[in-house]
């Protein structure tokens, strides 16, 4: 499972827009596309300054390209399942695998349902259009139909008029319209004709004509008609995001993603942009929504981190901040892992890092070890004073205050445990695990204790949690030097979530 700043679920212009914003402002984003987009079948796209005449496959390559040249990743898969998980989200993808984000930027496009009539399907985005401004000017001048299905085509009718003074009105399944209407129509120079459509006419591959089920059969170059577009509001819903009714000129076209100006949609950390909240959006529009959510959501992320900046800056902050919610966050118990390992160790000097409220280090002084405790809390570490005085060890340990990124304890240690050093305000512990190992005595040991990559719960969403292999790899011990005593992944007693143990002995 790998974790990103932000999931983008959706690749058309929308989403890979918003990914190229993301990724330009220096963010991890994955983009998972099944490469299906809505205007596949149409040959060209037009209306996009500096793009018109494209191929949609085109403007797909070229959009992840910039992805991919910002750091970006592409995921050509489908997206099965998307949730909160604490303050981060889980994505699972059709090949099996899954992945984190901070937030997710929504961008799944419409489906477009087609009227039902015989070869109006096979002919989409290729000589059965919908729109005038996509497509206009290709058929201008040709015999282009109108095939009716409720009150907007009549709209559509005379929209077309612009391009051709040969439009044919297909009333097919509208209402008879009413007088005012028809006189438009027929002040246009549109002709109307009664009756449903049964099939298209083709010849060459080349639309000829509408026949009627009546047997008619009446020219045309062009069929224009209606599509109802359906928003794939299918993770919308599981995510719990607020839908819309869609209405154009009255007409309700379908439902929406609600979302802001920039954007934000009802769930903390979900962004939607494109066809999903706008039914009728052109690519142009599409990929500015899709921008405009990128910059937004990195100004959402810009102010999380501020916040845990200024948090993680003071005495009263995040720590102590949890734990003063209760009385007692930690069992008081040592870490089942840290006894195993430990338990057949030479009592010595140890140095106990993130003691929080002193199991480990009270356990230690009660085998007979000389501890040093250190914590960012005052508060912890008021409590693990407590704790070692009520167990009658507290002559045995010494407790400090430090931040371990700036101010690592001095000295050498027999022994060096870091047993769940993890931290959501984004805690650089592959660092402080570098400076630890520099702290171990000759003949000293360090013992590493984590969670295992995976899903650990809110509090750990942004938390680093390499594997075995990586923090060996980063520690690079030298074989001259030290001796790798374990390094695996293992289950944890009682739980379902398994842990980092790696274990090294200084050799000289």
């Amino acid at each position: 499972m790998t974790f990103y700043d932000v999931i983008v679920i959706g690749g058309g212009a929308a989403g890979l827009s918003g990914a190229t914003a993301l990724g330009r402002a220096r963010r991890s984003v994955l983009v998972v596309d099944a490469g299906r987009p809505r205007n596949a079948p149409s040959a060209h796209l037009h209306g996009f300054l500096g793009r018109d005449g494209a191929s949609p496959a085109e403007l797909l390559a070229t959009g992840r390209e910039e992805v991919r040249r910002y750091g970006g990743e592409i995921a050509e898969a489908s997206v099965t399942s998307a949730e909160p998980v604490g303050a981060a989200f889980r994505v699972g993808l059709d090949d099996g695998t899954f992945h984190r984000s901070r937030r997710l930027l929504l961008a799944t496009g419409v489906t477009d349902e087609l009227p039902d009539v015989a070869g109006v399907a096979g002919r989409w985005g290729r000589d059965v259009l919908h729109c005038p401004y996509c497509h206009g000017w290709e058929v201008r001048d040709r015999r282009i139909g109108v095939l009716a299905t409720g009150p907007m085509g009549l709209h559509q009718a005379l929209l077309w008029r612009q391009w051709t003074p040969d439009v044919t009105l297909f009333l097919h399944t509208c209402e008879q319209p009413g007088a005012d209407e028809m006189e438009k129509v027929l002040a246009r120079g549109i002709t109307v004709v009664d009756g449903t459509a049964a099939a298209l006419e083709v010849d060459a591959d080349r639309l000829t004509g509408v026949r009627m089920a009546d047997g008619r059969s009446v020219a045309c170059d062009a069929l224009v008609v209606g599509p109802r577009p359906q928003a794939d509001l299918a993770l919308a819903a599981s995510l719990g995001l607020e839908v819309t009714e869609s209405e154009r000129n009255g007409i309700v076209l379908g439902n929406h993603v609600k979302v802001d100006a920039a954007g934000a949609t009802s769930v903390r950390g979900v962004w939607a942009a494109g066809n999903v909240t706008d039914l009728t959006a052109q690519v142009a529009p599409s990929a500015a929504a899709g921008m405009l959510a990128g910059a937004a959501i990195n100004a959402d992320l810009i102010e999380e981190e501020t916040r845990r900046a200024v948090e993680s800056r003071t005495a009263e902050g995040y720590w102590d901040g949890l734990y003063r919610e209760r009385d007692r966050i930690w069992s008081g118990d040592p870490n089942a892992s840290l006894v195993a390992e430990v338990c057949d160790l030479k009592p010595g000097t140890a140095l106990d890092l993130g003691s929080g409220e002193g199991g480990d280090a009270i356990w230690l002084a009660g085998q007979g070890w000389r501890v040093t405790g250190v914590d960012v809390s005052p508060l912890a570490l008021a409590r693990a004073a407590d704790h070692a005085d009520s167990a009658g060890v507290a002559d045995r340990v010494e407790w400090r205050h430090c931040d371990l990124e700036e101010d690592f304890p001095g000295g050498s240690f027999d022994l060096v445990t870091a047993s769940f050093l993890h931290s959501p305000l984004g805690l650089e512990s592959r660092r402080v695990l570098r400076a630890a190992a520099d702290a171990v005595a000759p003949s000293g040991t360090l013992l590493i204790i984590g969670h295992a990559p995976g899903d650990h719960g809110a509090a750990h969403t942004h938390a680093d949690l390499p594997t075995p292999e990586q923090i060996i790899t980063h520690l690079n011990p030298d074989p001259a030097t030290w001796r790798v005593e374990r390094a695996e992944t293992v289950a944890r007693e009682g739980s379902d979530r398994p842990d980092t143990i790696v274990k090294l002995t200084r050799t000289t």
